[in-house]
């Protein structure tokens, strides 16, 4: 198909993703587990690209395509530094967390609401997926040039411009992150 060819319909995850499958709001999409695992259970949908691994990622992209990831205006981090410290300490806790722990122990601490009834499908899904987080925040040195390849493919924006992409990441609060902080706080919850 060709991106004229398609409309982009906003949906969200989890049970606004489900219902707009099964009311044919969108004929295919994109999401993320559980609502995946979920939609396949029920044998709903079918998977017609996998990317919830990395290695499927960089088979289908050529490079891994980081999107789980604190997306700000350069004019703000400048402005905001110690708010900005302050959130990567948190997600680089929450990302030592996740890959410190089991995720019956995950699913243990998010509230109950997260699991969409289905505890055990939750379980397994996060299981599988908790291997798409870096264990660090570091940006892999694959994602900026994929995620350049994909935009430039789909977004006029983009397309035939010099973006240097140095400028469009920085690794300098992940650098300083303190780690031990959101940790601990997270395991007294």
């Amino acid at each position: 198909m060709k991106p004229s060819e398609l409309s982009i319909v906003p949906v969200g995850a989890g049970n606004t993703f489900i219902a707009a499958m099964q009311q044919g709001t969108i004929d295919a999409g994109m999401t993320t587990e559980p609502t995946i695992s979920r939609l396949l259970k029920t044998g709903e949908a079918k998977i017609l690209v996998d990317l919830r691994r990395p290695e499927h990622v960089e088979k289908v992209l050529g490079g891994l395509y980081p999107s789980s990831c604190l997306y700000m205006r350069t004019a703000w981090v400048d402005s905001h530094k110690a708010q900005v410290q302050g959130l990567v300490n948190a997600l680089v806790g929450a990302l030592r967390y996740i890959h410190a722990h089991s995720a019956e122990e995950i699913a243990s601490r998010v509230p109950a609401h997260y699991h969409a009834g289905d505890r055990s499908t939750y379980v397994r899904a996060l299981a599988e997926s908790r291997v798409i987080f870096t264990p660090d925040g570091r940006m892999p040195a694959s994602g900026p040039p994929t995620v350049l390849k994909v935009m430039s493919a789909i977004d006029r924006n983009v397309q035939g411009k010099s973006i240097d992409l140095s400028r469009t990441y920085s690794t300098e609060f992940v650098a300083a992150a303190r780690h031990e902080l959101p940790i601990a706080v997270a395991a007294q919850r």
